[in-house]
């Protein structure tokens, strides 16, 4: 798409240059000196640089920061001066690699101290929360504006707000997908609900798969009988699909319900949720009865599942 061959992202336009301004008076960026050190924005972020890189080549660094190579020439010579960097031998002598002197090393430790402190207490007045909320939402925004890659997700058991979450999402992408109702979102949660009531610790469990703070897929066990338990509404989020999430989740369901004691694991499901039903399969779960209802609105072929443990 060119440039200015559609609208739609005009409105977005000063909503991003706003947070670009209030973004820089927040953290300081417009002051002479970055976080009260005696360096400047750009001699500090030099200097991170060449401790990522040590030992680091000047012309590296301006590309990476894009710099003029004249222009941070003018900046190594001030951090040189102030017996901050060194310079070493390299293979070419015409590119000498940087590295911290031993004063250069204490600096930057009190710098990136000073820097995490007050980013700390810039975020606490938001609670845990919102923090981990503004974690996610910058993790997006990387990926989108820098192409930054998504850190790996993980499993978790459930907390609070996570049952409201879980009914929410399910409930949208069952009736986007596939045009299942009110009559789906009711079962969901009734399940949830329930699930919260009469929760039985050392027989029950749900798992969140999740990565930087946001769901991305989910499973209940829960307890049918003495002997059997049931598993219920594993989703994946579509931008999680492939990544081996629903297979976790299930073998986590399979793993809980061994120690537990469980001797086999139902589930039911839909014929046409065939991506879950390929996990079922290569879990060793197999098909022992069907039947045709309408409760989401339409006709559906639902299917039971069984697992011998």
């Amino acid at each position: 798409m060119e440039l200015g061959s559609s609208h739609s992202i005009d409105p977005i336009v000063p909503r991003v240059r706003a947070f670009n301004r209030d973004f820089s008076q927040l953290m300081g960026l417009l002051e002479p000196r970055y976080m009260g050190s005696d360096l400047s924005v750009v001699e500090a972020r030099v200097l991170y640089e060449i401790v990522q890189r040590e030992p680091a080549l000047a012309r590296d660094i301006a590309a990476a920061l894009r710099l003029d190579p004249g222009y941070l020439s003018r900046l190594v010579a001030r951090l040189l001066r102030r017996g901050f960097v060194e310079r070493g031998r390299g293979k070419d002598a015409r590119e000498r690699p940087l590295s911290l002197t031993p004063e250069g090393r204490s600096a930057y430790a009190e710098l990136d101290r000073t820097t995490a402190e007050q980013t700390a207490r810039m975020i606490a007045p938001l609670g845990e929360d919102g923090a981990r909320r503004l974690g996610t939402l910058l993790g997006e925004a990387g990926a989108l504006l820098f192409g930054s890659s998504p850190g790996e997700w993980s499993l978790r058991a459930f907390r609070p707000g996570d049952m409201g979450l879980i009914t929410a999402r399910q409930s949208i992408l069952y009736h986007e997908g596939y045009g299942w109702g009110r009559g789906m979102e009711a079962l969901i949660g009734e399940i949830t609900a329930a699930f919260l009531r009469d929760f039985k610790p050392q027989r029950e469990q749900c798992w969140i798969a999740e990565r930087e703070g946001r769901m991305l897929g989910s499973v209940f066990l829960v307890e049918d009988d003495a002997e059997t338990a049931r598993l219920r509404l594993l989703y994946v989020e579509p931008e999680a699909r492939g990544m081996g999430v629903g297979q976790a989740l299930v073998k986590q369901c399979t793993a809980f319900a061994r120690e537990a004691g469980y001797r086999r694991i139902v589930l039911w499901t839909h014929a046409v949720l065939e991506s879950a039903r390929r996990i079922y399969t290569a879990e060793g779960y197999r098909i022992v009865e069907t039947h045709t209802h309408d409760d989401f609105g339409k006709p559906e072929l639902s299917e039971s599942w069984l697992l011998e443990l």
